[in-house]
């Protein structure tokens, strides 16, 4: 976007909180589009994990365009005698709590879609929390975890080596990375489920709208260019449009879908 707009661009990395700190800054910032934020999925739950914040993405922030999104994939171990999704949900009702899974941190999006799942399948599983992907790896991978679910291109060499069993994908369609597993919603029964990754570019609320258009326009040139579609589909995402009325009704859907799962699972933040 810098070539597109003649500017130099300043990176901050902002850690904290799965983003919600950056998050908040972004929007307490001066409203002249020259503050952005790369805001992850984790966004539409703020409201509903941390309760106490006055921060509300929905309003104090303005959508510049969608960028990316990106299926998760879930998998078991092959000790598991399971080859589906199906097939894992028939295990989880005739061994209720027995089975254990994991994804990502507490309050991701991984975490969040196996909650979802589990409530429309009436089925009882022990979630174990772990700080992240690379800590939960080890004990999926040696099978003292039965199942998981992460992003795409991270769980797929584990997939083709044989290490883990792909049972189904989080999209609304098929994957190209593993064209062979079908949709949750597909292979379950559960029209219109879908859990994504996604990030999306945002400004302060208040910035003129002339400006928005500029930096959107700028946005979409960018997603066009076949190096960064490449570079996106190398890690398993998916390029958007930059629209930013798709990436509003996204953070619009998934605040509602994920802040119900969140208070009807009782999961908290600490």
């Amino acid at each position: 976007m810098g070539e597109q707009l003649h500017q130099s661009f300043v990176v901050e990395n902002h850690s904290g909180a799965s983003g919600l700190i950056a998050a908040e800054d972004v929007a307490k910032s001066t409203a002249d589009g020259y503050t952005m934020l790369m805001a992850p999925s984790q966004l539409s739950t703020y409201r509903a994990l941390y309760p106490h914040t006055r921060f509300d993405p929905q309003k104090d922030l303005a959508p510049v365009g969608l960028v990316a999104t990106s299926p998760y994939v879930m998998v078991v171990h092959p000790s598991l005698p399971v080859n589906d999704l199906p097939g894992l949900l028939a295990y989880a009702k005739a061994h209720p709590n027995e089975l254990s899974y994991a994804g990502s941190t507490p309050g991701s999006a991984q975490h969040l879609s196996w909650e979802l799942i589990k409530r429309n399948a009436g089925v009882q599983m022990q979630y174990i929390p772990y700080k992240g992907t690379s800590a939960l790896m080890p004990d999926l991978l040696a099978g003292r975890l039965k199942a998981g679910i992460d992003n795409v291109a991270i769980l797929t060499p584990y997939i083709k080596s044989g290490q883990l069993r792909g049972i189904a994908v989080t999209s609304p369609e098929k994957t190209a990375l593993l064209p062979d597993l079908p949709t949750v919603a597909a292979s379950a029964n559960m029209p219109g489920f879908q859990a994504l990754g996604w990030f999306g570019l945002f400004t302060p609320k208040g910035v003129a709208p002339e400006k928005l258009a500029t930096l959107n326009d700028a946005l979409r040139k960018v997603m066009a260019s076949k190096e960064v579609q490449d570079t996106l589909t190398g890690i398993g995402a998916e390029t958007r449009s930059g629209s930013a009325q798709e990436l509003q009704a996204l953070l619009a859907h998934e605040t509602t879908v994920w802040s119900k799962v969140i208070k009807d699972s009782g999961i908290t933040i600490n």
